[in-house]
Order: C-alpha cells, then sequence, then structure tokens
C-alpha cells in the first residue's frame, strides 16, 4: 500500500513539472538572466569601468619608494693623495724647520683612499605630471568611451538574445498549435469514417472509400510523429539557451489578434545602439589619434623625495624637491608615422559609419515592409480558414448527398489543415516580424 501511495504521489509531481507553462517575458527574462553571450557583455562593462577607474589614477602623483643594501669586495671610491702635494709652498717651508726630515719624507708617499665599500640607501619619492601632452585626460575619455561601448555592447546582445528567444517560443507555439490542429483533423476524419462506414453498410458506397479515410488518417499519424519530435527538439534548444533546468514545459497558446498594425516609418538611425556603437567608434579613434600626438609632445613633471643614506659610514637624511622635462627628440621619426597611422584609422571609421548608417536605414525599411507584409498574410490567411471551412462543409454535404466523390472531400479537408497551418505559421511571422521591427527602428 505505501508502495502504491508513494507512486501515486510521484506521478501527481511529474504532471505538475510538466505542466509548467512559461510565458514569453518569463523566458526572456530567464534568457536575459543566464545566456553565456549576456554574461560575457556584463563582465565586458565591468572590466571597462576598473579601466577607467585606473586611468582615473593617473591624475594622482606617482609614490614610490627604494631601498638598496649592498656590500662590495673594495670600496667603490677609490684614489690615491700624496700629501706634500696638497701642502702649500709657503707652509712647507714653515713645516720644514719644524719636523724631523723623515716625518717631511713620509708626506712624500702616496695614501691609499677607499669609500662606500657597503652602505645602505633608502627613499621614497612622489611625482606629479603637470604636462604629457594631454594623455592623461584624452586617456580618461578613451576609458569611458570603451566603457559605454560596452554598454552599447550588451544592449545589443540584449537584442540578439531577445530576439532568439522569441523566435524559439513562436516555433513552439506554432508546434504545439498544429499539434492541435492535427488533433482536431484527427476527430474530423474519425466521423467522415463513421459516415463512409455507414454509407458501405447501406451499399451507397463503395469500401475504397473507407481506405481513402484510412490512408489519409495514417499520414496524420504520421505528421503528428514528426510535430511532437519537433516539439522536443525545441523544447531542448530553449532549456539550453534560457538556462531551464528542465525541458518538461510548456508554453502558451496563440491568441490571433493583428491589432499591432502598422503605421508610417518615422524614426531616424540615431537612437538604435548600432549606430551608437559607430559614433563610438569614430570618437575613440579620434582619442587614439590625440594619444599618439601627446606620445610625442614634452613631458613636464615636478616632484619631491626624502632620502637616506649611510655611505660614508654616517647616517644622512635630506630631502629634496625637483622637476623634470623630458623632451622626445629621435623618437618623432617613428611617432610621425604612428600619427599618420591613427588619423587613416579615423578616417576608416569615420567611413565606416557613413557606410553603415545607409546599411542600417536600408534595414530599418526592410523591417518596415516585412512587418506591414506579414500583417497583410496573416490578414489573408485568417480569410482563407473562412473560405476552407465553407469548402469542406459543402464538400461534405455534397458526399452525403452522394453528389461528390470521397477523394474531393479529402481534398477539402487537407486543404482546411493547410490553411490552419498558414494561419499559425503567418502568426508566428508576424510576432516575430513585429519585433525586427521594433529592434530595426529603436523603438
Amino acid at each position: 500500500m505505501k508502495k502504491i501511495t508513494i507512486l501515486l504521489i510521484c506521478s501527481v509531481c511529474c504532471d505538475i513539472v510538466a505542466a509548467q507553462t512559461y510565458t514569453l517575458q518569463q523566458l526572456k527574462d530567464s534568457a536575459l538572466q543566464n545566456n553565456i553571450a549576456i554574461r560575457s557583455a556584463r563582465h565586458g562593462i565591468a572590466a571597462a569601468a576598473e579601466q577607467r577607474k585606473e586611468a582615473f589614477t593617473k591624475y594622482f602623483p606617482s609614490i614610490s619608494g627604494t631601498g638598496l643594501w649592498f656590500n662590495a669586495n673594495k670600496g667603490m671610491a677609490q684614489t690615491s693623495i700624496t700629501p706634500s702635494e696638497l701642502v702649500p709652498q709657503s707652509l712647507g717651508t714653515a713645516l720644514a724647520s719644524s719636523f724631523p726630515a723623515s716625518v717631511l719624507a713620509d708626506l712624500a708617499n702616496p695614501i691609499t683612499v677607499s669609500m662606500m665599500k657597503n652602505g645602505t640607501i633608502a627613499g621614497i619619492t612622489a611625482v606629479q605630471p603637470v604636462f604629457v601632452g594631454g594623455q592623461i585626460i584624452n586617456g580618461n575619455k578613451l576609458a569611458k568611451v570603451g566603457e559605454e561601448a560596452n554598454r552599447l555592447q550588451l544592449q545589443l546582445a540584449e537584442n540578439d538574445v531577445e530576439k532568439q528567444t522569441e523566435q524559439y517560443y513562436w516555433q513552439l507555439v506554432s508546434l504545439q498549435e498544429k499539434m492541435k490542429t492535427l488533433a482536431a483533423v484527427e476527430a474530423l476524419l474519425a466521423d467522415i469514417y463513421k459516415d463512409v462506414d455507414v454509407a458501405v453498410r447501406a451499399g451507397v458506397a463503395m469500401r475504397n472509400d473507407q481506405l481513402q479515410v484510412k490512408l489519409r488518417q495514417n499520414d496524420i499519424e504520421s505528421q503528428k510523429l514528426k510535430v511532437q519530435n519537433g516539439i522536443d527538439i525545441v523544447r531542448l534548444l530553449m532549456a539550453q539557451y534560457c538556462g531551464l533546468h528542465s525541458t518538461s514545459f510548456s508554453v502558451g497558446t496563440i491568441t490571433y489578434d493583428d491589432s499591432t498594425a502598422p503605421v508610417a516609418l518615422t524614426s531616424t538611425v540615431n537612437s538604435l545602439p548600432e549606430y551608437q556603437l559607430l559614433e563610438k567608434q569614430v570618437e575613440a579613434a579620434t582619442l587614439q589619434k590625440r594619444l599618439a600626438v601627446g606620445q610625442n609632445l614634452p613631458s613636464v613633471a615636478v616632484g619631491a623625495g626624502y632620502n637616506y643614506h649611510n655611505l660614508l659610514d654616517n647616517n644622512h637624511t635630506f630631502g629634496m624637491i625637483f622637476a623634470t622635462v623630458s623632451v622626445p627628440i629621435s623618437d618623432w621619426w617613428g611617432g610621425s608615422h604612428a600619427i599618420k597611422r591613427r588619423k587613416i584609422e579615423q578616417q576608416k571609421a569615420i567611413d565606416q559609419l557613413n557606410d553603415n548608417t545607409q546599411k542600417l536605414e536600408i534595414r530599418m525599411q526592410k523591417a518596415y515592409n516585412d512587418f506591414v507584409e506579414s500583417h497583410q498574410q496573416l490578414q489573408i490567411a485568417q480569410r482563407s480558414i473562412e473560405q476552407a471551412e465553407e469548402n469542406l462543409r459543402l464538400n461534405r454535404d455534397y458526399y452525403r448527398a452522394g453528389t461528390s466523390k470521397m477523394s474531393d472531400l479529402l481534398e477539402a479537408q487537407l486543404l482546411y489543415q493547410q490553411a490552419l497551418d498558414r494561419r499559425t505559421d503567418a502568426y508566428a511571422e508576424f510576432q516575430n516580424k513585429l519585433l525586427e521591427y521594433k529592434q530595426a527602428t529603436g523603438h
């Protein structure tokens, strides 16, 4: 009895999991949270933010400390001194009368002096750049542009993820709707088979009509297998893409509503993240050119330091202030070519902006045209269903009256099924084109 209870509980739990239904927005939120492309774009923003903070530190003095201890095998400063050469002639005459000759003779012998055989040196220095050709200012601007460009990259990644998620969603919805259509057609064929069976038994229809219905039923069974396989595959793709932990889920049904009718195209490319990213590329190329110029200009810095040493066996400390001027001379040869290269890259970025702006305008117009066409296709598909329903009803009545063949009735049934599938596909296409239109126009 306990085993039966456990099995029942597990069965109920499985049914609850299988019955889980996701809305389109829930799937988009899950994809934006878990998709690897989004996580990578967010990491790019975080890295760019750190780079901007790193560039800001260049405004402040650079502080460094140094320390050195050494012990040489002999003094680093050595010389020989002859005392007699250091005594003035007038003093030498006085010394000759005061000291013995042997002492005076020793003054003529050289004396070896050795210093700095070992010692310690330590110091701390702060250097504040005053002028470096605008490299600090332009470097900070470039870092800020890089961060803004990464934010635009995130927006583009979000658009791609949203688009792919919506395509998966409507593909799954379409397959689910087609499965419902097949079930409805299956029920319809079962009714037709009953009618034919009655007619055959009454001797007013041939057995061949029954076989035709059976063949169509077999075809429907085959289609159901293919559609179910498609549903399973799309679920796997969606679960992986959106970061879902289970593939036992379903999505909402279609509510056929084409109220989102196209309006006149009034948007401009300026609001598109693709265009803004192109502008950032031009801005970055301009700043990189300025940096190349700044690297070949003189640089000025001021600083202060505090030092200690005992090189002469005495502890000695002292402070100092200083200024430095660095003028690149030979670097101008290679630097001039670097500046020209940056100018070429700047012009290349400007050309890409102009060219891609035209392409974005074309894409915008195409997205609008596709949206309008998909709306019209949906309306046509809706009208086709009404006509296919009436055609099926008339052929069924004609067959019952004995004025039409079974092949005509089955042809009408096939046309009705195709009309339903076309409307399902048209609605899914309409929703995809609506999103593409919104993204292409910045709505």
